[in-house]
């Protein structure tokens, strides 16, 4: 293995790429490049703004801002061990990192545990999202059956143990079967970094809490409709067809009616559809942010 592919490298690479800004005394990291109309990227679990490595540059290309941040436990940025790791929290800790980081208007590109945050962060927020583009995602938090493969994490010590056989070969046998259907173009070493990043500092602890406190409440299901229902933004939902868990049939269904969405964008990918099909994801944010200036003159 050469060096220029370790994963050390990898991160250090990642690292260099983004910047890091602060929000009430929390130092957090940003992938942030391009200029133009800013498209915020919100990450999911057990991912990071690593996950968004090749959509950012690829919007800075097309004469966007892409902006995918670290919410506070995950990726780069810090993990406070007194940090409310709820999905409200973390909605206004992202508006909030979007006033730090100048964007006084944003598309949102929301993906997993993203997608309830983002739309609690939109509903909170109207005046500021310009569109909204979900990825392999839940909207009604109250009916949500977690996937089999995120249960062990909601109790203590099992979700410990748990957390602990993770590790490269078991990560590289999940990603496989969950993230994506095929992964020979990605690099073994980019694979096991989503890993190494969810681990780092702390080991993974702030994960665990935040898998323990996803917010089932009819009031928070409420404030994510409200994201989506009588908007005067364009809505839009691209899935990773093959999602064996967040599926096609149910959650993009679920979420097709219940923003009043005409049709679900299908990609032939599984949950990571970032990883395997960015392009094809940046192709259907730029359909959306013209449409959304139609709808919303600038």
């Amino acid at each position: 293995m050469s060096d220029k592919n370790s994963i050390v490298v990898i991160m250090e690479k990642h690292e260099a790429s983004g910047k890091y800004f602060n929000v009430n005394g929390i130092k957090c990291f940003a992938l942030d490049q391009g200029s133009g109309e800013a498209v915020l990227c919100l990450h999911g679990v057990p991912t990071s703004s690593f996950l968004y490595r090749k959509i950012v540059p690829a919007l800075a290309e097309k004469g966007y801002r892409g902006v995918a941040i670290d919410f506070p436990g995950l990726g780069f940025s810090d993990r406070p061990e007194n940090f409310d790791y709820s999905f409200s929290s973390f909605a206004k800790f992202g508006a909030e990192a979007a006033k730090n980081l100048g964007l006084d208007k944003y598309h949102l590109l929301i993906h997993d545990v993203g997608g309830p945050v983002g739309f609690a962060l939109a509903a909170e927020n109207l005046d500021k999202v310009l569109s909204i583009t979900i990825l392999n995602t839940w909207i009604d938090g109250v009916n949500f059956i977690k996937p089999w493969s995120m249960r062990p994490f909601e109790n203590s010590v099992l979700g410990e143990i748990e957390l602990a056989t993770l590790i490269h070969p078991t990560w590289q046998i999940m990603f496989n079967k969950m993230g994506v259907n095929d992964s020979s173009g990605i690099p073994k070493n980019e694979i096991n970094a989503h890993l190494d990043i969810l681990k780092r500092d702390d080991g993974g602890d702030a994960f665990l809490k935040l898998m323990r406190n996803f917010d089932d409440s009819e009031e928070f299901r409420s404030l994510c409709y409200k994201a989506v229902q009588e908007v005067p933004y364009p809505v839009q939902a691209v899935w990773g067809a093959d999602d064996p868990f967040l599926t096609l049939d149910h959650h993009a269904q679920e979420i097709k009616k219940v923003a009043g969405l005409a049709k679900i964008h299908e990609l032939s990918s599984r949950h990571f559809l970032q990883e395997e099909k960015p392009m094809e994801i940046v192709e259907k944010l730029e359909e959306i942010i013209q449409l959304s200036k139609q709808m919303l003159p600038r």
